[in-house]
């Protein structure tokens, strides 16, 4: 049923992992591949979100020539970011409460229990 959107929690993603450490995208993308148990964020929304979020001055970005190879722009979480993680958190914790009664709802209109 998934239609392989995440909405709008691609930016509380984000700053959770830049929140932890300094990344660039494709080391978010990879660790988002790694961790997330259904992974739907792809590279244009990983980089949309980041967009946003610069614009929103929760990240800031710099380019890193130092090591081999081409350059690679690290974005960093800043203290508005970790306000708006902290609001994201609030969010998902009501959204969680909504989805547990959907669940124990649904559980009790179709499920039946084993006897």
């Amino acid at each position: 049923m998934s239609n392989g959107k995440c909405g709008r929690h691609v930016p509380a993603f984000v700053l959770l992992l830049l929140a932890e450490e300094p990344a660039y995208g494709s080391m978010l993308l990879n660790k988002m591949n790694e961790r997330l148990p259904y992974n739907n964020i792809d590279g244009a929304a990983l980089y949309r979100a980041l967009k946003d979020l610069l614009k929103m001055n929760a990240v800031t970005a710099y380019w890193d020539t130092t090591e081999p190879g081409p350059p690679k722009k690290w974005y960093k979480i800043t203290p508005l970011g970790l306000e708006k993680l902290a609001e994201y958190n609030e969010d998902i914790q009501q959204r969680i409460k909504n989805l547990q009664f959907f669940l124990s709802h649904y559980k009790k209109m179709f499920v039946q229990e084993e006897k």
